[in-house]
């Protein structure tokens, strides 16, 4: 997954260079539109649960986004709309339990037994995804200026899910124990999204509409993300 990301980044920065480029085609391309259509997007901020159980508590919890979106104006007004393909990774970090995804107190169902052995305790997530956004831009040919929102949905495969723990072991060292496991998670995610801002900044909200775990007769788990969002190209 480290890869995926690393590629995406090496792809956005090769489209930077060309875009400065005054003799390359995508400065051409680029030259046709004026300038900005938010090309990229890059989301960071913090990730929680809506609807889990009550003992169990989170703490500081991150979300990171990545997506490339291909901008389609709308003749005549300052409405688009935006299609595109990225990546979405969450880490939910429990307070006082685990999540058992190996199904050792439940084969049948995620279990959140208590525990105070871990220092620390990871439950993450990544998906790819494909967004498609409604947006609205007060300076249609520059996304760089102006104000500007939009409205839409993000259609994700998961592609890993694991949790890690960070502990004390018995002879004193620190020891990190992660496991890996799909089975219990939803293989898909439909979540509603949500972004207002001004220039290359703004806030943004995602909410999934699908449970994070299948099959669970006990938990309607939501996974959410708050924060900010960085735009350009």
């Amino acid at each position: 997954m480290k890869k995926i990301i690393f590629t995406l980044g090496l792809i956005a920065i090769s489209l930077g260079v060309f875009a400065q480029d005054g003799g390359s085609p995508m400065n051409k391309a680029m030259n046709s539109v004026t300038h900005s259509r938010d090309f990229l997007m890059i989301q960071f901020g913090y990730s929680g649960w809506s609807n889990s159980p009550d003992s169990v508590k989170s703490g500081f919890n991150r979300a990171f986004n990545i997506a490339f979106m291909y901008d389609m104006p709308l003749k005549g007004s300052k409405f688009s709309i935006a299609p595109g393909l990225g990546i979405s990774t969450d880490g939910v970090m429990l307070k006082d339990h685990s999540m058992d995804v190996a199904g050792r107190v439940n084969t049948s169902d995620v279990t959140f037994p208590y525990t105070t052995a871990n220092k620390r305790y990871k439950v993450a997530t990544t998906y790819v995804e494909i967004p498609i956004e409604l947006r609205y831009r007060s300076v249609p040919d520059n996304a760089n200026k102006g104000f500007k929102a939009s409205l839409g949905l993000k259609i994700g495969a998961l592609v890993d899910a694991h949790t890690k723990a960070k502990f004390t072991g018995p002879n004193g060292g620190k020891t990190t124990d992660k496991e890996r496991n799909k089975e219990y998670f939803n293989p898909w995610r439909f979540a509603a999204t949500a972004r207002v801002g001004y220039g290359n900044f703004a806030v943004f909200m995602n909410y999934s509409l699908t449970p994070l775990l299948k099959n669970s007769d006990k938990y309607d788990i939501r996974g959410y993300q708050i924060g900010i969002a960085l735009s350009g190209l």
